[in-house]
């Protein structure tokens, strides 16, 4: 039944088809007539010039436009391009898969079929082994012959018939030397040798590029088609630098760039495969002649035209930063040095051209590109003299040079690039602070931890630094994007210092790594608020800062505070470390006094609490830390001493600053200060008559009462003499206004 359904499908598909070739016939045969019939039309009017130029103004439309046409084409092409500022390198690609799909699966499908069909006559013991490889060869011999008489009229559907062709031929002796042994190794790879072979020279005489990226394919593929499994690496890449070697003539003869990028991917991959699998000193020899063979392809159009495209200085950072991996990682395997030796030829072999653009007095893009790579190889080698990782020192190297080329030439695929790789840093970075965890003795500051941050943070700083100047629809457009990479940045740099802080105090008590984080959180804050115009940092990133900056001071003096305290007491570090924990009061006080009016941190009635309540943290806590560490020696004296200050000394306290909010906020009009001061007196009144009474002698509930009725009785008289002071303004203002109007009338 369903072999008859098969055959009934297959008669109807046929018929369809007869159908379709029919009516596309009789429209060719149409066509065809209107040409004929257009071009005798044109013929009469040449010979009758007389009648041509009576018929002059009258021109039909169809023969403008024809006329205009012709002047348009007639125009270089140059011209038209160098009128386009930036083309879409990923279009090309696009429009080729949505014209071709249909083709491209069609003959995957075709392909596939022939396998299972081939595979069905197997099972059934139709045919031998040999004649099975025979099918084969004839099956992609008939394709390509099908291909070939195709290629006039249809060149981009037959490159692909083409194509198809010689990946039967492929699998064909693939399965012929691994499943049926007809041929020995070396057999087998002569055979895909010339199979590549006349696959690029079909591509040559048929101006393909597309049937030579099919080729390139399957020359890279060809030795895991016939693999055994044993490394014979030396042979394995002696084949692939030949076989680059001739790709790269097709490249220069035909300007066909994607099957260089092709080329350098598959070069590449097994490139890294072999060093990571099997790290030998041969290598070497392979990835020097890969960076020769890569390097003149992305100097191809550089010594043509003297311009770089984007391909290009994309191919100068990839084979530049790609090679110096593989490279140095064979020499600290291997411990073999200089390790730096590689990096600085490169940054010579770059120099070169750098010095040949400056000779000429060219500071374009091609100077920039030069300029930056050769500044970034020397960057590397001073990092890796130093005994950084390596990984993430040219990482994030590299990235900073992607990022510099986006801003130099202005092509997004830089950027894009950048935002791929920036991640990747800081991955990176985290795996190299995870030695901090396992590393038992690190030199202060000269250990390969703590150099690979600095690398690191040099380049982030040097991305700020780049970033800091955007136009205006660059910020809209990148708005997400940008301030994600600004926290990370910040993030970095932060951690870096941090983690090579604690590390070398991680033997001291808590008290002093807590304190000491948090002392240097605070700095760091304050060093970014006073560089906040260096680095172009937004409004709202400032003020952000400046929230984070009190809650780490609030946090400071009084949980980093009191367990300083704690420790001096119980005799665990010297009473002299709490004047390093006061050092917090600079940043303090210049910020309060000096920041945060200049960046509208007041803007928001919020932060007016805020900001009373790390002042009133700092002045309170504070207070009593003096107090406690000069008049206790023992644990036991302190709490005591904690309790008599709560109830005794802090109402005080709080009732002289809420004083102070309520006078400046009533002197500079200040409502959401005088609220605070309201505040602060009702929380001491309450604190007052529903605790502390009650834990009092009656000596300090007499001198309490006594002290806080004055200072609350200063409080109201200077708040009725402010508003007695206003009143007297408006009304003398009032009076004035109104003799003002009476001598005028």
């Amino acid at each position: 039944m369903n072999s008859i359904f098969i055959i009934i499908l297959i008669i109807a598909i046929v018929l369809v088809y007869a159908s379709l070739v029919n009516r596309i016939n009789d429209l060719e045969r149409k066509v065809a007539d209107l040409m004929r019939e257009k071009s005798s039309k044109v013929y009469s009017k040449e010979i009758t010039p007389q009648a041509e130029t009576a018929a002059q103004p009258e021109l039909s439309k169809e023969v403008a436009f024809e006329n205009e046409l012709q002047n348009v084409t007639s125009k270089p092409l140059q011209e038209e391009v160098i009128q386009v500022p930036q083309k879409d390198w990923m279009k090309p690609v696009f429009d080729f898969l949505k014209q071709n799909a249909l083709t491209i699966i069609g003959i995957f499908t075709l392909v596939l079929g022939i396998g299972y069909f081939v595979k069905y006559a197997i099972d059934k013991n139709w045919i031998g082994e040999t004649p099975r490889v025979g099918i084969g060869i004839a099956t992609g011999a008939i394709i390509m012959t099908v291909g070939h008489f195709l290629r006039k009229n249809y060149n981009v559907f037959a490159s692909i018939i083409t194509g198809g062709g010689i990946a039967v031929l492929y699998f064909t002796i693939t399965i012929a030397f691994r499943e049926y042994h007809l041929f020995t190794q070396n057999t087998a790879f002569v055979v895909t040798c010339l199979i590549t072979l006349l696959s690029i020279g079909l591509s040559y005489f048929y101006k393909s590029e597309i049937l030579i990226i099919f080729s390139l394919f399957g020359g890279f593929l060809a030795p895991l088609m016939i693999s055994t499994g044993q490394s014979n690496y030396p042979f394995l890449f002696t084949y692939l630098m030949v076989l680059n070697v001739g790709m790269l003539i097709i490249v220069f003869l035909k300007h066909w760039k994607s099957v260089g990028w092709i080329a350098f991917v598959f070069t590449n991959i097994y490139l890294f495969y072999w060093t990571i699998e099997k790290t030998e000193i041969l290598s070497v020899y392979f990835y020097v002649t890969s960076y020769i063979l890569f390097y003149a392809f992305a100097l191809q159009d550089y010594f043509k035209k003297n311009t770089l495209t984007i391909a290009d200085i994309l191919m100068l950072v990839l084979i530049n930063f790609c090679s110096i991996i593989g490279l140095v990682y064979i020499f600290n395997e291997l411990k073999y040095e200089p390790v730096i030796i590689f990096p600085i030829i490169f940054a010579l072999v770059n120099s070169i051209l750098l010095f040949k653009e400056y000779s000429k007095k060219s500071f374009g893009i091609n100077y920039s590109v030069f300029s930056a790579i050769t500044v970034s190889l020397i960057t590397i080698a001073i990092a890796l003299q130093f005994k950084t990782h390596l990984i993430t020192s040219v990482w994030a190297i590299e990235a900073t040079l992607l990022l510099f080329i986006w801003k130099r030439t202005n092509h997004n695929i830089f950027k894009i690039c950048f935002y791929i790789l920036f991640p990747l840093v800081i991955i990176a970075q985290i795996i190299t602070w995870g030695e901090y965890f396992s590393s038992d003795k690190l030199n202060i500051v000269f250990n390969p931890v703590f150099l690979t941050s600095s690398v690191t943070v040099i380049t982030t700083l040097s991305n700020l630094f780049l970033l800091r100047k955007l136009t205006e629809s660059e910020e809209k457009e990148n708005n997400f994007f940008e301030n994600l990479f600004i926290l990370a940045s910040y993030g970095i740099i932060y951690f870096a210092l941090l983690f090579e802080l604690i590390y070398h105090i991680s033997h001291k008590p808590w008290s002093i790594i807590f304190g000491t984080g948090i002392l240097y959180s605070i700095y760091f804050i304050f060093v970014l608020l006073l560089l906040r115009k260096v680095f172009d940092i937004s409004k709202e990133f400032k003020i952000g800062l400046s929230y984070l900056f009190l809650f780490l001071v609030i946090i400071n003096s009084s949980v980093s505070g009191l367990s300083i305290i704690e420790s001096i007491i119980s005799k665990k570090i010297d009473s002299s470390f709490y004047a390093l924990h006061l050092l917090y009061l600079i940043p303090f006080v210049f910020i309060s006094w000096k920041i945060l009016h200049k960046i509208n941190f007041f803007s928001v009635n919020i932060s007016y609490w805020i900001f009373s309540l790390a002042l009133v943290s700092v002045v309170s806590f504070e207070l009593y830390h003096i107090y406690n560490v000069t008049n206790s020696n023992t644990l036991a004296e302190s709490y005591e001493l904690e309790k008599h200050f709560s109830i005794l000394y802090l109402p005080i306290i709080w009732a002289i600053l809420s004083s102070l909010f309520i006078y400046i906020g009533l002197k500079n009009s200040v409502s959401e200060l005088t609220k605070v001061g309201f505040a602060l007196i009702g929380i001491v009144v309450l604190k007052l008559y529903a605790y502390d009474v009650w834990q009092m002698d009656n000596v300090s509930r007499i001198i309490a009462f006594i002290i806080l009725g004055i200072i609350l009785l200063l409080s109201s008289f200077t708040f009725q003499r402010l508003k007695n002071i206003i009143k007297n303004l408006v009304d003398h203002k009032e009076e004035n206004i109104e003799n003002e109007t009476t001598e005028s009338q």
